[in-house]
This record gives structure tokens, sequence and C-alpha cells, in this order.
């Protein structure tokens, strides 16, 4: 008889010692809702998929800026050193005053291009 009732203390201990139904399912509800949290986080968040994608976008659209504005430096660098004071080209010093100054021999045909 002694040894019935050790074990019916035994199992009373165990079914006292475990969490009850609800704590358990709140427990599970928590861990399940903070995933996700998480992983919208990680999709739309502000270091997420979405971010990354928008940043490689805006990246790639800069990097096509940059090449331009690079290709107009190279012009207008080119542009700079043909005007040299003290070896200047002569066709494009007569290029640039016949069309700032609009000044013209009466024989000559002025054909305008656009750069």
């Amino acid at each position: 008889m002694a040894g019935n009732n050790l074990m019916q203390l035994g199992k009373r201990r165990k079914m006292a010692a475990r969490p009850t139904l609800p704590k358990r399912r709140l427990g599970r509800v928590a861990a399940v809702s903070a995933l996700v949290v998480m992983g919208a986080m990680a999709l739309v968040g502000p270091t997420g998929v979405r971010a990354w994608s928008e940043s490689a976008r805006v990246l790639e659209h800069r990097q096509q800026q940059l090449t331009e504005l690079e290709a107009e430096k190279a012009r207008i660098a080119n542009r700079v050193e043909l005007l040299d004071p003290n070896n200047a080209d002569p066709d494009l010093v007569g290029e640039l005053l016949r069309g700032n100054l609009n000044v013209a021999h009466p024989d000559e045909v002025v054909i305008s291009r656009e750069d």
C-alpha cells in the first residue's frame, strides 16, 4: 500500500508540474505571432527584400546618370583643351566666333547644327 501511495504522489507531482493547456497554447500563439511579424519585416521592412530591390533599381539609374555625366565631362575637357590660349585650334575658334558673335563674311554660308 505504501508503494501505491508513492506512485499516486508521483503522478500528482507530474500533473501539477505541467502547465495548463491554455498557458501552453498562449506561448505557441505568441511564438507563431513573433515569427509572422519577423517574416513580414524581412519582406517589407526598411531593410527587407522590397527595400533592397528598390535600392538596386535606384543604383542602376544612378550608374546610368554617372556614365552620361562622365561622357559630358570628357567632351567639355576636350573643348577646353582645344581652346588653350597658347595653342588654340583655329577651326574651333572660328566656329565659336561665328556662333557666339554672329560674324560671317558675305560669301560664307552658315549651316547651323545642334550638338
